[in-house]
């Protein structure tokens, strides 16, 4: 009897060593991460077993694995453990008796029944039983067995990295699902992107979508994507500039009750705004993106990176507050305020830390409320813990943030992307500090970005409502 175990190496049992009756086995306990790993790398999404509730009204009660995923571990019991390297398989039968579920654990057994000298064949029965001694699957298996003895190195499977941006859209939509669709007006929505994202965001029960641009021009943009228009109010406006002059009217007359950005430029929709006096508060606007980042557990949310170019001490104290009430909002009870530079000690050449030791003494005597802020921090130790460690840096934010400020513009618009092209992120943003709330989305940004951030528009605007009646 051979066991399979964790070892530096690898080594076969060849044909002439192979004796009938000679066994091996392995275990394995089956965890959700198996089975949707099995299901990205096989394409195999049937619901049985990736939605809970559909499995639920299945015969088998709950979500199951895939069948040819308990036939893999006989896989790879062959190919590693026994014969092991240099193994060809030639036939495989199986029979699936049971469901396995997630936390069963497998022991895998294969037992050698016959052998071919001639053509060093071996046929093994294989069985895979659960924890209760109960057979889920078995079958018989043949293959070529080496003939030449191998000895490798042990190669660790490669990580798989688990992230399903429907998922995480859907779970950021629930935030607001018992909350009525807030009135919005798109401006200048002449782009599909900017077009489906709207409709599809009214679709979600987000907003009741006003469109403001040039009629005709929208209209031929929904014609040529196959949106459906009918029902959608059209306020018509020559031009970019004019569509975001007449949100800001909307605005004031409480017409709408939130913005979004469509295709034109950021500065002419930001403009209309902050030359509309009814439209601002005592408070600087800025804009805060939420990031879904698959390698950091939590949400994160980076600001400013798209409104203030370089911000001063004064501006970033309302950035700060902009980004803890929003947080807050977003159901984090005491957001953590990490304050970036490029070094975690305050630096006089460095003006990004002398503003980050001002900001924490402000947030300490009450200038800034409502979370807990440390900086200077710099970015590897605001969200490693491994990273805060080394650097014997103790701090209830490091390596634990919530909200990332950064320190100017540039500097946040090339981490945001960075997260967004090279790390897999996904993005929503919107733009705070004035009487309605901004969904501020780049051109190049597909539609569930739009939806997302229309999402935050929604939860910004109900409350709103409870705090200016």
């Amino acid at each position: 009897m051979m066991t399979s175990a964790l070892q530096e190496s690898i080594e076969n049992v060849t044909y002439d060593e192979i004796t009938l009756g000679q066994s091996a086995r392995t275990v394995r306990t089956l965890t959700l991460d198996d089975i949707r790993a099995f299901a990205a790398v096989s394409g195999d999404t049937n619901p049985a077993h990736l939605d809970s509730t559909y499995a639920d009204a299945t015969l088998f009660h709950g979500v199951i694995a895939h069948g040819m995923w308990g036939g893999s571990l006989i896989s790879a019991l062959l190919g590693t453990v026994f014969p092991g390297p240099g193994t060809i398989y030639l036939e495989q039968a199986l029979h699936f008796t049971k469901p396995v579920r997630v936390g069963d654990t497998l022991t895998v057994t294969v037992t050698v029944t016959a052998k071919d000298d001639e053509k060093k064949r071996v046929d093994l029965e294989c069985d895979v039983s659960n924890q209760k001694g109960v057979s889920v699957l078995h079958g018989l298996a043949r293959v070529l067995a080496p003939t030449q003895k191998v000895s490798r190195p042990r190669i660790h499977a490669p990580q798989i990295q688990l992230f399903d941006p429907q998922a995480h859209l859907k779970s950021l939509i629930q935030l607001g699902s018992d909350m009525s669709a807030v009135r919005c007006g798109i401006v200048h929505p002449c782009d599909v992107e900017s077009l489906k994202g709207a409709i599809e965001a009214a679709q979600y029960g987000l907003i009741d979508p006003i469109l403001i641009g040039p009629e005709m021009k929208i209209r031929e943009i929904a014609e040529m994507a196959g949106i459906d228009l009918q029902g959608v109010d059209i306020e018509s406006a020559p031009h970019s500039h004019a569509a975001a002059a007449r949100a800001a009217e909307l605005a004031v007359n409480k017409d709408i009750e939130a913005l979004m950005k469509g295709s034109l430029h950021t500065d002419e929709l930001i403009h209309a705004i902050v030359s509309t006096p009814a439209l601002r508060t005592n408070r600087r606007m800025s804009h805060i993106f939420r990031f879904e980042v698959p390698t950091y557990y939590k949400p994160l949310y980076i600001t400013d990176a798209a409104l203030n170019i370089a911000p001063t001490l004064n501006d970033k104290t309302d950035i700060i507050q902009n980004a803890i009430n929003f947080v807050k909002m977003m159901g984090v009870e005491t957001p953590k305020v990490a304050i970036l530079s490029a070094v975690e000690t305050i630096n006089p050449n460095i003006p990004s830390t002398i503003d980050a030791a001002a900001l924490c003494k402000m947030a300490q005597r009450g200038q800034i409320s409502g979370g807990i802020v440390d900086g200077p921090l710099a970015f590897d130790n605001a969200i490693s813990n491994h990273s805060a460690h080394i650097k014997h840096i103790v701090s209830s934010v490091a390596g634990d943030a919530d909200i990332l400020v950064v320190p100017d513009l540039e500097s946040g618009n090339m981490l945001s992307k960075q997260l967004e092209y090279l790390a897999g992120a996904t993005a929503s943003g919107i733009v705070l500090g004035a009487k309605l709330p901004i969904a501020l989305t780049s051109r190049a940004d597909g539609a569930h970005v739009r939806i997302a951030s229309a999402l935050l528009a929604k939860l910004v605007a109900h409350h709103n409502r409870l705090v200016q009646p």
